[in-house]
């Protein structure tokens, strides 16, 4: 990990594309300001855990939900007129 100090309105670069600045000190909280492109996604931390959790649950596939969804598509296919 790379530790930098920083002091209000000091920024830091990553890459070509990211600038993150410190907006503001207050006691033990530091506000900081973040530019990044918009296909460069930011979040917090516990955000992006959340998210990539989400993720993981929806992408998992439970054999007989696949199965219900087959066959309720079957039953529309049969019942349509040709």
């Amino acid at each position: 990990m790379l530790v930098l100090s920083r002091t209000r309105d000091e920024t830091i670069m990553i890459g070509d594309d990211v600038e993150i600045t410190v907006v503001d000190i207050r006691g033990d909280k530091v506000r900081l300001g973040i530019n990044a492109p918009a296909h460069i996604p930011v979040h917090r931390k516990e955000v992006y855990d959340a998210i990539k959790r989400e993720n993981e649950q929806a992408a998992q596939v439970n054999p007989g939900e696949v199965a219900t969804v087959l066959n309720a598509n079957k039953k529309k296919d049969k019942g349509k007129s040709h």
